[in-house]
């Protein structure tokens, strides 16, 4: 007798599992001028007049707006940046994250 084992090896597949997305909210506030609220989206999100102007507008309307998604630590550094850019010029502007269900 061989000591050669000839049945086929099972092969397993190892799967990364995506990162978990998460949202970046802009919160309405009182005090932030509309025309800020804008210069910032556009700065720190990369949008265009008229998309920054919607989200401000809806996050006006309804009390909070989704900006964008994007994994947690990227999410988490675009909304402390955007908020500070405010502070800095003295705005109470808040942006948070939150995960994406």
């Amino acid at each position: 007798m061989s000591d050669t084992d000839l049945r086929p090896r099972s092969k397993t597949a190892i799967k990364t599992q995506r990162p978990r997305l998460h949202k970046v909210i802009l919160v309405n506030d009182d005090y932030t001028p509309r025309e800020f609220v804008v210069v910032v989206l556009k700065a720190e999100f990369r949008m265009n007049e008229s998309q920054a102007h919607r989200v401000m507008l809806t996050a006006h309307q309804r009390g909070v707006c989704v900006v964008a998604v994007f994994a947690r630590d990227i999410a988490e550094s675009k909304a402390t940046r955007a908020t500070d850019m405010a502070r800095s010029q003295g705005y109470p502007l808040l942006f948070t994250t939150e995960p994406e269900e």
